[in-house]
């Protein structure tokens, strides 16, 4: 009941500050290496995040992304490779919302699990976000094959999320897009 949902607001906070603080510590310290200030890039791509806001797939933004990038002074064969191979192997919103939302599912159901079954988890979430490119919700199935694969018992426990996957999606999305753009 009450409780539940309660559990449910818990995870979506704390996924959304986990991504945030991956966007502002771990790529803001990219971005200072590589002499740019994560927010005011934050602030320059602010229309492509809208639209993926909107759309909850960082796939509607990718030619603007790429324009703007060219635009900052980025060859275009760099931004050509990179930013498209990133769509694909850099899903860093994805496999952070795999690897909670996991532990999320253990805890309600009240399955232990180990630490080598963390670490697992952890490897083979790396492994099947590069599946979860293209397709609003994309990252709810990569889940379902990451949890058949680590821990079936674990599969049952998703339909509790299936209530909130749009507001996890939004943030995978802007997660993944802000990382490729980086």
């Amino acid at each position: 009941g009450v409780r539940l949902l309660g559990n449910l607001l818990g995870l979506i906070a704390v996924f959304y500050l986990t991504a945030l603080a991956f966007i502002v510590i771990v790529l803001g310290l990219i971005a200072a290496l590589a002499g740019f200030n994560i927010f005011r890039f934050l602030r320059y791509i602010g229309n492509e995040l809208l639209l993926v806001v909107a759309t909850s797939s960082s796939e509607s933004a990718l030619p603007t992304l790429m324009d703007k990038l060219q635009d900052l002074g980025v060859s275009k064969p760099v931004v050509g490779l990179v930013v498209p191979l990133g769509y694909s192997f850099n899903l860093d919103g994805t496999n952070i919302y795999m690897s909670l939302a996991a532990l999320f599912i253990s805890q309600a159901m009240d399955v232990p699990v180990s630490f080598g079954e963390q670490l697992k988890l952890m490897l083979v979430s790396m492994l099947t976000s590069k599946g979860a490119t293209g397709v609003t919700g994309a990252g709810f199935v990569t889940l379902a094959a990451t949890l058949g694969t680590v821990q079936p018992e674990l599969v049952p426990g998703m339909a509790v999320l299936l209530g909130i996957d749009k507001f996890m999606s939004e943030c995978r999305s802007l997660t993944n897009l802000i990382g490729n753009g980086v």
